[in-house]
């Protein structure tokens, strides 16, 4: 297909209204959890910033969703024929049907949640990634079972190395390789405070919920209820009192009343 025919094929879907039937996939979360940290908080947030804009989308969890996705990364939305992956696309996606939660910014105001969004990315999300697959500890009694989970012996290990040698080549590429998990958690206190002085003691980052919000909670609160080797990434979340009234806070008003 052309270009033009693919511009046409994408001005056409961006003009049908949101379904129903939008699914969202994600890896196994269960009883069988195959779903990693990482994993599971891109995917809360995508959910989140789903609901902030009032769009339904059903989650199906499938063993597969990783090679699944047209981009390899989780999750991804399956909307009329279009397959979409990541939060940066989706609300790129949604905003060409008429649905954003930031266009009440001005352009200095979204420059800025772009920056935060940047920062929550390059510090939270690559912390999750090096500790499910650089520490030790967190890979041999955590990473290596839920990710070869619903593969048998040996095609489990060899996903789970193959995943391993992938995450660390971009550990090193970003200049991460080289760091000790203590100094991951330093990164993740930094980055915590910054977003803590961001906020104060607003209920959201800016007057009205963005997808800076929905990203932040969905790291946050993914933190906050994954259990690993140790409570050390816990506990350096836990140290700002107005990010865990904000998970709350974010919780209550997308999740519990939502869901009640």
């Amino acid at each position: 297909m052309s270009l033009a025919a693919e511009a046409f094929v994408s001005q056409m879907a961006a003009a049908e209204p949101w379904p129903e039937n939008a699914t969202l996939y994600q890896p196994l979360k269960g009883e069988e959890d195959q779903i990693l940290l990482s994993d599971s908080a891109s995917s809360l947030a995508v959910q989140t910033y789903l609901r902030m804009c009032g769009l339904p989308v059903q989650v199906v969890c499938r063993p597969n969703a990783e090679y699944m996705s047209p981009s390899g990364k989780i999750p991804f939305i399956h909307v009329g024929n279009q397959v979409v992956s990541e939060l940066g696309p989706i609300v790129q996606f949604s905003k060409a049907k008429g649905h954003s939660l930031s266009d009440g910014l001005d352009d200095v105001q979204r420059a800025e949640m772009k920056a935060y969004m940047e920062l929550v990315n390059n510090m939270l999300l690559t912390a999750e990634l090096f500790i499910q697959w650089c520490d030790e500890a967190t890979v041999s009694q955590i990473t290596r079972h839920r990710y070869g989970t619903p593969y048998s012996w040996p095609l489990n290990l060899i996903l789970a190395y193959q995943k391993q040698w992938e995450v660390r080549r971009k550990m090193n590429a970003v200049g991460w390789g080289g760091k000790t998990v203590d100094q991951v958690y330093e990164d993740v206190s930094q980055c915590c405070q910054a977003l803590s002085q961001r906020l104060g003691t607003q209920p959201y980052f800016f007057k009205i919920p963005t997808e800076l919000d929905a990203l932040v909670f969905g790291h946050l609160f993914t933190i906050l209820t994954t259990q690993l080797t140790n409570t050390e990434l816990l506990e350096r979340v836990r140290s700002y009192s107005n990010l865990l009234s904000f998970c709350r806070r974010i919780e209550q008003t997308y999740f519990e009343s939502k869901d009640s």
